[in-house]
């Protein structure tokens, strides 16, 4: 997820800076409308927060009573000093992108070299489905077998969107469910496509989200792809901008809007900048950006408890910055937007990585097609849960297999994004640079749908998901207030847990990736036994045996 490690994963931003009390006057002269994101404080009721933005001389756009959280525009430019010396609101801050999602590939050998699997026979496997290493390692094309997953068990993509005209993905995609929290912003976006600058529900401008949902749910079907859990419903809950830009509040709109609806599962594959670890007092930082981290933990925590109550099942990406989230190295890039970095020790007691360091989230960690925890992946026994394929290029060092795209993992892509990439024609046909790395594959009727390369913590954690959503669909129970089935996220948890399968710290315990070319920054030290450990958690999750096979 980390843009300065690895591509192919989303950064998010808050859009939200929770500042203490400034000096000034307490009249300020009036300015042009600004929007803030703005916090209520914890036990402060909706209209005490109402009352208070109205009294800072602000107004609300919109707002979320749930967890507290509120976009508010303002033409008072001391508006964000009222609102923090109100009592009510943790705070407010002009709402502005911080962080940005990175594009296209680490630079590889074009072999078409593709990772083997285990044995598949008399397992119906899409045209494409023999390039995923990732299917085969956690043996949902076993599963499939048993369970392939129930239409009534619904799987939340919060994201950047999801191109539903992949004909991987319209079968089992709900746009009723569906919803669009993260409108076209111009400064960060561009001209937007459409006269209301949101983008139709089933479309994506950055090509993550409809990766992430094609490994989670893409549809067994004779054409291209298909997902670990190939017969669920799949919901774009869109939360980041088409620029791969996010703000804080549509990300929490989103977790409310999946708990509210019953959603089963949701994976976030991100995490929220602009700070790598968002710390409750770091002397480090300033008096504003200290409360600015306190008000991004509440937030976070907030959704994500709602959510978890609401019978959502978290799934999380543990992250891109190769280190143990438990003993945190100096944090000498945040802020990495709007400000310059610099030198922040960590305290682990006091910060968080968010949110993967939430409450009742699933952590995932990635591994490559040789089983190897990747080089990228972060790891710890303090939040790891469960491991999963995330791809690493650099596998097989020593091999032909070395840097090849087939070390990543292939899952659907938006055809507008690769010709924006330069890996696709305007007609839809492949060019000499995407050979290797972007495949086509039509139905019979001529609908096409289109494939690439990523790799990441972010791809390992709809692994996770789509073996939750298996889980859910073969155990859960009817919901009869909203429909399909339901289970406890606990349960969720405690069954993807028992079932994973089990891998033992690598020997030496200490891995160096000197061989593959990464600085001693690198190197990791593997702690806990084969039951539980740093690098895998419980195991790398296991679909088969997931849904009672052996």
């Amino acid at each position: 997820m980390r843009r300065r490690v690895i591509t192919g994963a989303v950064v998010t931003a808050t859009g939200l800076a929770f500042l203490t009390a400034v000096p000034g006057s307490a009249t300020a002269e009036p300015g042009n409308a600004v929007d803030y994101t703005v916090v209520a404080a914890d036990g402060a009721s909706a209209a005490e927060a109402t009352a208070a933005i109205k009294a800072a001389g602000g107004t609300i756009v919109t707002g979320n009573d749930a967890v507290g959280v509120y976009r508010v525009t303002s033409t008072d430019t001391a508006f964000s000093a009222k609102a923090v010396k109100s009592g009510t609101l943790i705070g407010a801050s002009e709402r502005k992108a911080i962080g940005k999602a990175p594009n296209g590939l680490e630079k590889i050998e074009k072999t078409g070299h593709s990772a083997k699997g285990s044995s598949n026979k008399g397992v119906k496997l899409d045209p494409l489905d023999d390039k995923l290493w990732g299917l085969k390692m956690v043996r949902a094309d076993k599963a499939r077998k048993i369970e392939s997953g129930d239409r009534g068990v619904t799987v939340g993509i919060l994201d950047t969107g999801l191109d539903a005209s992949n004909p991987d993905l319209a079968p089992h995609f709900s746009s009723r469910l569906s919803r669009n929290f993260a409108p076209d912003m111009t400064d960060v976006d561009g001209a937007c496509e459409v006269a209301s600058c949101v983008d139709p529900i089933g479309t994506d401008d950055n090509g993550h989200g409809t990766h992430v949902a094609g490994t989670i749910g893409a549809a067994s079907n004779g054409v291209g792809v298909s997902g670990i859990a190939p017969d669920v419903t799949l919901v774009e809950l869109k939360g980041g901008q088409d620029s791969g830009y996010f703000f804080l509040d549509p990300v929490v709109n989103a977790l409310t809007h999946a708990a509210d609806s019953g959603l089963d599962v949701v994976n976030m594959s991100f995490y929220v900048d602009p700070w790598l670890y968002n710390c409750t007092a770091n002397p480090a930082d300033s008096a504003e950006d200290q409360a600015e981290q306190r008000a991004i933990i509440a937030a976070m925590k907030r959704a994500l408890n709602y959510a978890h109550r609401k019978g959502v099942t978290l799934v999380g990406a543990l992250g891109n910055n190769h280190e143990d989230l438990g003993k945190p190295r100096t944090d000498i890039s945040s802020p990495d937007y709007g400000g310059d970095p610099y030198d922040r020790p960590i305290d682990n007691s006091s910060c968080w990585d968010l949110p993967v360091e939430g409450p009742h989230v699933i952590g995932v960690s990635s591994v490559g097609p040789s089983g190897k925890k990747s080089d990228f992946s972060n790891y710890g026994l303090e939040q790891i849960s469960v491991a999963a394929p995330g791809g690493y290029a650099r596998d097989f060092f020593g091999t032909p297999a070395y840097n090849t795209p087939g070390n990543r993992i292939l899952s659907s892509y938006p055809l507008k994004v690769l010709v924006e990439e330069g890996l696709v024609d305007a007609e839809g046909n492949i060019l000499p640079a995407g050979e290797g790395l972007v495949f086509k594959d039509c139905t019979q009727g001529g609908k096409c749908g289109y494939y690439t390369y990523l790799q990441g913590t972010s791809m390992a954690a709809p692994h996770a998901a789509g073996v939750a959503a298996l889980i859910v669909s073969r155990y859960g129970y009817p919901d009869f207030q909203r429909g399909g089935k339901t289970m406890a996220p606990k349960l969720v948890e405690a069954q993807l847990y028992r079932t994973a399968a089990e891998q033992a710290c690598p020997e030496p315990r200490l891995v160096s990736y000197a061989n593959e070319g990464r600085p001693a920054e690198f190197d990791a030290l593997c702690e806990g036994g084969e039951n539980f450990n740093g690098f895998y958690g419980y195991g790398i999750v296991d679909a088969y045996a997931a849904v009672g096979g052996r």
